[in-house]
Protein backbone atom coordinates (compact mmCIF):
# COMPACT_ATOMS: atom_id res chain seq x y z
CA UNK A 1 0.00 0.00 0.00
CA UNK A 2 3.00 2.25 1.06
CA UNK A 3 5.12 2.45 -2.02
CA UNK A 4 7.44 4.74 -1.02
CA UNK A 5 8.86 6.87 2.52
CA UNK A 6 6.72 9.98 1.53
CA UNK A 7 3.79 7.95 1.08
CA UNK A 8 3.80 6.45 4.73
CA UNK A 9 4.31 9.48 6.26
CA UNK A 10 1.50 11.27 4.72
CA UNK A 11 -0.51 8.48 5.29
CA UNK A 12 0.61 8.61 8.96
CA UNK A 13 0.50 12.31 9.12
CA UNK A 14 -3.15 12.15 8.19
CA UNK A 15 -3.99 9.58 10.66
CA UNK A 16 -1.97 11.76 13.40
CA UNK A 17 -4.28 14.55 12.26
CA UNK A 18 -7.80 13.15 12.78
CA UNK A 19 -7.06 11.21 16.04
CA UNK A 20 -5.59 14.78 17.48
CA UNK A 21 -8.99 16.35 16.33
CA UNK A 22 -11.46 13.34 17.79
CA UNK A 23 -9.30 13.64 21.23
CA UNK A 24 -9.12 17.69 21.64
CA UNK A 25 -12.91 17.31 20.86
CA UNK A 26 -13.82 14.22 22.97
CA UNK A 27 -11.46 13.26 25.28
CA UNK A 28 -13.31 12.05 27.76
CA UNK A 29 -14.87 9.55 24.87
CA UNK A 30 -11.51 9.18 23.96
CA UNK A 31 -9.63 7.94 27.71
CA UNK A 32 -12.93 5.53 28.31
CA UNK A 33 -12.54 4.50 24.42
CA UNK A 34 -8.85 3.71 25.15
CA UNK A 35 -9.38 1.51 28.39
CA UNK A 36 -12.31 -0.36 26.52
CA UNK A 37 -10.47 -1.01 23.83
CA UNK A 38 -7.08 -2.28 26.16
CA UNK A 39 -9.41 -4.35 28.08
CA UNK A 40 -10.74 -5.95 24.57
CA UNK A 41 -7.00 -6.15 23.80
CA UNK A 42 -6.65 -8.21 26.81
CA UNK A 43 -9.70 -10.53 26.36
CA UNK A 44 -8.45 -11.53 23.02
CA UNK A 45 -5.36 -12.17 24.05
CA UNK A 46 -6.50 -14.50 26.73
CA UNK A 47 -8.54 -16.35 24.45
CA UNK A 48 -5.70 -16.48 21.70
CA UNK A 49 -3.17 -18.03 24.74
CA UNK A 50 -6.20 -20.61 25.94
CA UNK A 51 -6.01 -22.03 22.48
CA UNK A 52 -2.45 -21.69 21.88
CA UNK A 53 -2.11 -23.75 25.15
CA UNK A 54 -4.24 -27.30 23.78
CA UNK A 55 -2.75 -26.44 19.92
CA UNK A 56 0.97 -28.28 20.64
CA UNK A 57 1.75 -31.59 20.60
CA UNK A 58 3.48 -31.43 23.98
CA UNK A 59 2.19 -30.80 27.31
CA UNK A 60 5.14 -28.51 28.42
CA UNK A 61 3.74 -24.96 27.32
CA UNK A 62 0.24 -25.80 28.36
CA UNK A 63 0.67 -24.74 31.35
CA UNK A 64 2.61 -21.47 30.34
CA UNK A 65 -0.01 -20.49 27.83
CA UNK A 66 -2.59 -20.89 30.68
CA UNK A 67 -1.23 -18.35 33.02
CA UNK A 68 -0.85 -15.85 30.32
CA UNK A 69 -4.54 -16.26 29.47
CA UNK A 70 -5.31 -15.97 33.30
CA UNK A 71 -3.56 -13.01 32.88
CA UNK A 72 -4.56 -11.35 30.25
CA UNK A 73 -8.13 -12.00 31.65
CA UNK A 74 -7.36 -10.69 35.03
CA UNK A 75 -5.80 -7.56 33.14
CA UNK A 76 -9.18 -6.95 30.96
CA UNK A 77 -11.47 -7.32 34.00
CA UNK A 78 -9.01 -4.93 36.01
CA UNK A 79 -9.18 -2.37 33.10
CA UNK A 80 -12.53 -2.41 33.43
CA UNK A 81 -12.80 -2.63 37.13
CA UNK A 82 -10.64 0.00 37.83
CA UNK A 83 -10.74 2.41 34.83
CA UNK A 84 -9.19 5.06 37.10
CA UNK A 85 -5.91 3.49 37.74
CA UNK A 86 -6.07 1.89 34.09
CA UNK A 87 -5.97 5.13 32.32
CA UNK A 88 -2.58 6.34 34.81
CA UNK A 89 -0.94 3.53 34.01
CA UNK A 90 -1.62 3.63 30.30
CA UNK A 91 -0.73 7.57 30.76
CA UNK A 92 2.92 6.49 32.13
CA UNK A 93 2.97 3.69 28.68
CA UNK A 94 2.20 6.43 26.58
CA UNK A 95 4.76 8.67 28.01
CA UNK A 96 7.95 5.97 28.01
CA UNK A 97 6.73 5.60 24.13
CA UNK A 98 6.03 9.22 22.85
CA UNK A 99 9.75 9.46 25.34
CA UNK A 100 11.78 6.61 23.18
CA UNK A 101 9.95 7.30 20.12
CA UNK A 102 11.16 11.23 20.22
CA UNK A 103 14.62 10.04 20.95
CA UNK A 104 14.84 7.91 17.97
CA UNK A 105 13.24 10.42 15.35
CA UNK A 106 16.02 12.91 17.21
CA UNK A 107 18.46 10.48 15.92
CA UNK A 108 16.99 9.83 12.47
CA UNK A 109 17.81 13.87 11.70
CA UNK A 110 21.05 13.11 12.39
CA UNK A 111 21.77 11.11 9.20
CA UNK A 112 23.80 11.80 6.54
CA UNK A 113 21.70 11.49 3.46
CA UNK A 114 18.72 14.07 4.80
CA UNK A 115 18.65 17.23 3.88
CA UNK A 116 18.52 20.47 5.82
CA UNK A 117 14.98 20.64 6.05
CA UNK A 118 14.40 16.81 6.34
CA UNK A 119 16.48 17.13 9.47
CA UNK A 120 14.67 20.02 11.19
CA UNK A 121 11.58 18.46 10.70
CA UNK A 122 12.81 14.48 12.06
CA UNK A 123 14.43 16.93 15.12
CA UNK A 124 11.16 19.05 15.73
CA UNK A 125 8.97 16.12 15.41
CA UNK A 126 11.70 14.00 17.73
CA UNK A 127 11.77 16.78 20.67
CA UNK A 128 8.08 17.21 20.40
CA UNK A 129 7.47 13.45 21.47
CA UNK A 130 10.28 13.60 23.96
CA UNK A 131 8.64 17.06 25.44
CA UNK A 132 5.20 15.24 25.89
CA UNK A 133 6.67 12.22 27.54
CA UNK A 134 8.36 13.84 29.88
CA UNK A 135 5.28 16.25 30.76
CA UNK A 136 3.19 12.75 31.00
CA UNK A 137 6.31 11.66 32.73
CA UNK A 138 6.32 14.19 35.42
CA UNK A 139 2.64 14.97 35.91
CA UNK A 140 0.84 11.35 35.22
CA UNK A 141 -1.48 13.25 38.19
CA UNK A 142 -2.89 15.57 35.57
CA UNK A 143 -5.57 13.15 34.17
CA UNK A 144 -6.41 11.36 31.54
CA UNK A 145 -8.91 13.52 29.80
CA UNK A 146 -6.06 16.02 29.75
CA UNK A 147 -3.81 13.49 28.84
CA UNK A 148 -6.70 13.05 25.74
CA UNK A 149 -6.15 16.65 25.37
CA UNK A 150 -2.51 16.80 25.45
CA UNK A 151 -2.29 13.96 23.05
CA UNK A 152 -4.53 15.45 20.44
CA UNK A 153 -2.71 18.36 20.66
CA UNK A 154 0.64 16.68 20.24
CA UNK A 155 -0.97 14.23 17.07
CA UNK A 156 -2.19 17.39 15.67
CA UNK A 157 1.31 19.00 15.63
CA UNK A 158 3.18 15.90 14.78
CA UNK A 159 0.67 14.90 12.31
CA UNK A 160 0.97 18.51 10.90
CA UNK A 161 5.03 18.38 11.07
CA UNK A 162 5.04 14.61 9.48
CA UNK A 163 3.00 15.92 6.34
CA UNK A 164 5.11 18.66 5.95
CA UNK A 165 7.83 16.21 6.08
CA UNK A 166 5.54 13.87 3.47
CA UNK A 167 5.77 17.27 1.18
CA UNK A 168 9.59 17.72 1.32
CA UNK A 169 10.35 14.03 0.68
CA UNK A 170 8.46 14.36 -2.34
CA UNK A 171 9.96 17.68 -3.36
CA UNK A 172 13.31 16.42 -2.91
CA UNK A 173 13.23 13.65 -5.08
CA UNK A 174 14.03 11.51 -1.93
CA UNK A 175 10.12 9.88 -2.13
CA UNK A 176 11.53 6.95 -4.56
CA UNK A 177 13.36 5.41 -1.80
CA UNK A 178 11.31 2.49 -0.89
CA UNK A 179 10.57 1.87 3.18
CA UNK A 180 12.75 -1.42 3.46
CA UNK A 181 15.96 0.77 2.94
CA UNK A 182 16.75 2.53 5.87
CA UNK A 183 20.70 3.20 4.59
CA UNK A 184 18.99 5.48 1.96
Amino acid sequence: MFSSVSSSLLWRGLLAVVIGVVSVAWPNVTVGAIVILFAVYAFVAGATDAARAFAGRSAGPVIGYLLLAVLDVVAGIAALAWPGITALVLTIWIAVWAFVSGVIEVAMAFRQDEYAGERAMWALTGLVSIALGIVLAIRPDLGAVSLATVFGLFSIVYGISTLVLSAQLRKSGSAAQPLADPAG
